[in-house]
């Protein structure tokens, strides 16, 4: 199977040079998706909003590639403030409890200071499907 490119039709794919989603056989690796509202080109200042908006824009991409949260394995919470954590756990037991993939939270500058979260997914098709 080729290797499938996803966009979201953020002008910064093609001015950075990336892709939404790569999907590589059964595989599909998410680059880092922030909580912004793509539609109404928004961003909430609270992280909690952010982070629903996150997975908005996350099942889009995946939606698009073929895949679910279902087949995540592997997320990467990144917050400006780790002390936000705790708050953005009811939406990520949400969107993830049955799923309960690997995870890591670290803190980190993002790349705009609007940004208080950034979510990476990797996900796995299980085998038959």
């Amino acid at each position: 199977m080729p290797r499938k490119l996803i966009s979201s039709g953020s002008k910064f794919e093609e001015q950075i040079g990336y892709s939404r989603a790569v999907v590589d056989g059964e595989w599909m690796f998410l680059s880092g998706t922030t909580g912004f509202d793509y539609k109404a080109n928004t961003i909430s200042d609270d992280v909690v909003k952010q982070t629903e908006q996150c997975f908005v824009n996350i099942k889009a991409a995946m939606d698009q590639a073929g895949f679910t949260l279902a087949d995540s394995v592997r997320v990467h919470y990144i917050l400006q403030s780790a002390g936000d954590f705790e708050r953005i756990w009811p939406v990520l037991q949400k969107h993830l409890s049955q799923v309960r993939p690997a995870i890591t939270m670290w803190e980190a500058k993002l790349s705009d200071p609007k940004m208080k979260i950034e979510i990476e997914i990797t996900a796995k098709k299980p085998s038959g499907r």
